[in-house]
């Protein structure tokens, strides 16, 4: 920027520290260190939109938003995006409780079988975290 304006942080500085903060360093770590020339610029659209536009918003908070993600991530049958998002709602203060009464609202508008292998998924990442 010129004239003495403040530097604003761009919506990529913006994403990369939301996305670390809800994902974990290690997780982001290792998606930018195996991105690619095919990759690279589909990892900066998720950093600058995903987490620098939407999570970066100010009418949700962050637990809010990791129920509706899991929620989503449910009905499309998205299970390793689950797992990682499960251990980002925990990060972002969900408690097994509350991420089991979304499990159970899944249950009934995605359907039985998407809750059950839902379920399944969060449950190995409660035990790896150790909170089971």
């Amino acid at each position: 920027m010129t004239g003495g304006a403040e530097s604003v942080p761009s919506g990529a500085d913006e994403g990369m520290r939301v996305r670390r903060e809800v994902l974990g360093d290690a997780h982001v770590d290792r998606a930018t260190a195996s991105a690619t020339s095919f990759t690279a610029e589909f990892q900066d659209l998720i950093t600058r939109y995903a987490w620098g536009e939407i999570w970066t918003r100010p009418g949700l908070d962050r637990r809010s938003r990791s129920m509706i993600t899991l929620t989503a991530l449910v009905a499309g049958g998205h299970w390793g995006e689950l797992a990682m998002h499960v251990r980002a709602a925990l990060r972002n203060g969900l408690t097994v409780d509350e991420l089991r009464e979304v499990l159970l609202q899944t249950a009934i508008y995605c359907s039985v079988p998407s809750a059950n292998h839902a379920f399944a998924v969060a449950q190995d990442v409660l035990l790896e975290e150790g909170l089971l």
